[in-house]
């Protein structure tokens, strides 16, 4: 009886683990079919993307016209090679793993073809040093003697330096970005003394290659919205608003703000212990909390009520790359026509004047050349981040009033998400006049393969800040949404408000040189 009893038990078991195996068969198979199925769908190809851009309606939000790759309106492309520029145009589509980011800086409207700067278009130029023929060694105008014969071995600052044009800070792909940013982000501090002028508490950091930042402390939490009783003049500055400006006007083509990161600085070691600013260092003190704090000495929130503290001494900060010294590289700079009174009670003119832009347009520099245009690219960027604080705007001495504006100074921007400010878009209303490469890249993020709050979100998640949190909180990226079509929307009354009653033409034409091309890859 006892072998019989075993020998079914056996039995029994074998089934058992039989049934056990075919089971695991089953659920592996199953699992692997499930692992094959597409998560997301795939991009569109490029091509689609300017179908796309040339079947909406011209007086829907995105405009009709077949879209013409925008270019630097002062590029010359009459000799650049129509098969190359064409292949360019019909590049194979983005593989489906590349994020939106990506696929929008490796989009034909950001790469197009272009020709050599002219010497006179640079900044700085290298020259050999005349009084030194037996040295293979050359100089740089303002600068000390340098080894050029290797310019890898540059500190990055310097080279961002030499790499600025007449029509932009910096090039797209520019591979000196990364070095540049982790200089920021990574180098010892040497130096730190506060940045005379200004309404606000900011620094000038030194590194030990000479290399120069402006850092601008946290004073808001990044989900704290400004107070609405608080006028715009009175406003807190913010370290995450000059990162995001950065970010925002780079994926907008412009490249006029200087590269930006955030930094968790150590305000003892890294500022009270090497200070040689007196002034500065005579306003650190310990809050009740044990945090190290300080507050400087400025014309608003400098004062022990709204002093800047570490946690205990760990400060998020914004870093940007100082410009060259206007000792050699002048910089001018411009009252905007469109600035605010700056007063509780009185009205500017361009408030009160709807015809307002028909005189600056007979007003130099902005009755010929770029500067209008230019200028209406600046309220678009202030638009979209919400900074109502554009009094001035700066550009470099050397290229007089043919080149581009200079976008410093953001740190108002991003204060508040559920309010637009519409009396920020007055120029673009008021003179219906903007670039057509600008418009054509404001229709393609206006697209869901490349949404503005998306890329946004992806270039921002590469600042070493975002590690801590998100450098915007979720409603002011979709605010940029928001706003974004707010802009479209202007441009398509201006359309709509020419074809019924005539006058001036709402595009400057950029990409004239460039329609035969496009025409001819469609």
């Amino acid at each position: 009886i006892m072998l019989r009893m075993r020998r079914r038990s056996r039995t029994i078991c074998l089934y058992l683990a039989i049934i056990t195996i075919f089971l695991h068969l089953v659920l592996v198979l199953f699992s692997a079919s499930m692992y094959h199925l597409p998560c997301d769908p795939p991009l569109p190809t490029r091509m689609s993307i300017h179908r796309e851009l040339a079947h909406i309606h011209h007086i829907s939000p995105v405009i009709s016209d077949p879209p013409e790759p925008p270019a630097d309106a002062r590029q010359d492309f009459s000799k650049v090679d129509a098969n190359k520029s064409a292949k360019v145009i019909r590049a194979e589509p983005a593989e489906s793993g590349m994020s939106k980011l990506e696929a929008l800086f490796d989009h034909p409207l950001y790469n197009l073809p272009s020709r050599p700067i002219p010497e006179e278009d640079w900044l700085f130029k290298v020259q050999p040093n005349a009084k030194n023929h037996d040295k293979s060694s050359q100089m740089w105008d303002g600068y000390e003697d340098v080894d050029w014969k290797n310019s890898s071995s540059h500190p990055p600052w310097l080279r961002f330096h030499l790499g600025i044009s007449r029509w932009q800070l910096y090039p797209h792909r520019d591979p000196n970005m990364e070095p540049l940013t982790q200089h920021l982000a990574n180098s010892r501090i040497v130096s730190a003394v506060q940045r005379s002028g200004g309404t606000q508490l900011k620094l000038v950091m030194s590194f030990p290659n000479y290399g120069q930042a402006m850092l601008k402390p946290m004073k808001q939490e990044r989900n704290e919205e400004t107070n609405y009783n608080l006028y715009y003049f009175s406003d807190f500055e913010r370290h995450n608003a000059e990162i995001a400006a950065f970010h925002l006007d780079r994926i907008l083509g412009y490249r006029r703000i200087p590269p930006v990161v955030g930094r968790l600085v150590d305000v003892v070691k890294e500022i009270k212990d090497i200070t040689t600013d007196l002034k500065l260092a005579r306003t650190f003190f310990t809050s009740p909390v044990g945090n190290v704090c300080f507050y400087g000495r400025c014309s608003y929130y400098c004062s022990t009520e709204h002093a800047v503290c570490g946690r205990p001494t760990a400060l998020e900060a914004s870093l940007a790359v100082m410009l060259p010294d206007p000792a050699l590289a002048a910089r001018r700079s411009w009252r905007s026509p469109w600035r605010r009174s700056y007063s509780r009670t009185k009205l500017a003119e361009w408030e009160t004047n709807p015809d307002y832009c028909s005189s600056v347009k007979r007003t130099a520099p902005y009755n010929k050349g770029t500067r209008l245009v230019d200028f209406i690219d600046l309220v678009i960027l202030d638009f979209l981040m919400s900074n109502m604080d554009r009094h001035h705007y700066e550009t470099f001495e050397k290229f007089g009033n043919d080149t581009f504006l200079l976008h410093l100074d953001n740190g108002r921007a991003f204060g508040r998400h559920s309010k637009d400010e519409p009396s920020i878009l007055a120029p673009l209303k008021q003179c219906c006049r903007i670039r057509r490469s600008t418009w054509y890249r404001l229709r393609l993020l206006s697209l869901p393969q490349y949404q503005l709050s998306d890329v946004m979100r992806s270039s921002l998640s590469h600042d070493p800040l975002s590690s801590v949190a998100p450098l915007l909180a979720e409603p002011h990226l979709a605010a940029l949404d928001r706003r974004l079509a707010a802009v479209l929307q202007t441009v398509s009354g201006c359309l709509k408000q020419q074809s019924e009653k005539g006058g001036d033409e709402v595009f400057y034409e950029d990409l004239d040189h460039l329609k035969d091309l496009f025409a001819s890859a469609d």
